[in-house]
């Protein structure tokens, strides 16, 4: 974009996406006759926020909250270092130049989560079921070697108590 008095400014990626904890650069270059003023604002559902300002080789004015955050650069971009789902939102520059004349620029920032949490909860999940099924599989194992030991004994058992009436029965004879 160009302004009258020979200020340009250009967007060349007027929409980011990012995950959160990702580093991001919001990047811009504008040109002047002169001195210029930068100044980059954030703009979502919990307001405005002022993040920097500062002038073409002159001092630079960083928010007390973004003042670990963000790196400036020449050319008029910032960088946002360890974003989060509040940075979200519209991202405004101001390029103004020493006499007055001014231009503006916006991107779109998209900020989405990462679902490692989701993903290790089902992990943790599957993991409790497949103990749980080899804890069972185990017991009814058991269950049934027991099973078979017991009808063992009480066959063995009825074979012996009938072997012993058949031998009383001959006896008697």
């Amino acid at each position: 974009l160009s302004a009258p008095g020979g200020v340009s400014l250009v967007v060349p990626q007027p929409n980011i996406n990012a995950t959160v904890a990702q580093n991001i650069l919001l990047s811009v270059e504008y040109s002047c006759r002169g001195i210029a003023t930068i100044e980059w604002k954030h703009v979502s559902s919990w307001g405005t926020t002022k993040i920097v300002e500062w002038k073409s080789g002159n001092y630079v004015n960083i928010s007390t909250v973004y003042k670990d955050r963000v790196t400036t650069f020449e050319n008029g971009s910032i960088q946002l270092l360890n974003v989060g789902m509040r940075d979200a939102g519209y991202y405004f520059i101001t390029v103004t130049e020493e006499y007055g004349t001014n231009t503006y620029g916006t991107i779109i920032v998209n900020v989405y989560e990462v679902i490692y949490e989701d993903l290790h909860f089902v992990a943790v999940l599957f993991a409790f079921l497949a103990a749980v099924s080899a804890i069972l599989i185990c017991f009814m194992w058991l269950c049934n070697k027991s099973l078979h030991l017991f009808q063992k004994t009480t066959t063995h058992k009825l074979t012996a108590s009938t072997t012993e009436e058949i031998e009383l029965e001959t006896i008697e004879c």
